[in-house]
C-alpha cells in the first residue's frame, strides 16, 4: 500500500475538520518563511497551527525553528502525517475553549 501524500492528507483532515464546525484557512505569511500550512479556529474560537507532512516526514529546520517560535508564544502548533492522527487532533481540539 502506497503512502498517501501530503496534499491528500491535509484535503482529508481539511474536510473532516469543516465537518466538526472548524474554519479552515491556509496560511501563508509573504514577510515569513516556513511558517504552518493551516490556521484552524475552533467551534469555540480556540486558534491553532497545523503543518502537514507526507507520511513518516519530520519538519524542515527552518519549520522547526517557526513553530518553536510560535510555542514559546502560546500557540498550538501540530505536524501531521497521516489521516489517524489529523483526526484525532481535529477531535482533541473540538471542543478546547
Amino acid at each position: 500500500m502506497s503512502k498517501l501524500l501530503e496534499k491528500q492528507i491535509e484535503e482529508k483532515v481539511n474536510t473532516y475538520a469543516k465537518e466538526q464546525g472548524f474554519l479552515v484557512y491556509k496560511f501563508t505569511s509573504p514577510q515569513r518563511a516556513a511558517v504552518p500550512d493551516r490556521l484552524y479556529i475552533n467551534p469555540r474560537g480556540r486558534v491553532f497551527f497545523v503543518e502537514f507532512k507526507r507520511e513518516g516526514m519530520k519538519p524542515t529546520p527552518a519549520q522547526q525553528r517557526e513553530h518553536d517560535r510560535l510555542r514559546g508564544q502560546g500557540v498550538d502548533v501540530w505536524i501531521v502525517d497521516n489521516v489517524r492522527d489529523g483526526y484525532d487532533m481535529v477531535d482533541e481540539m473540538r471542543l478546547k475553549c
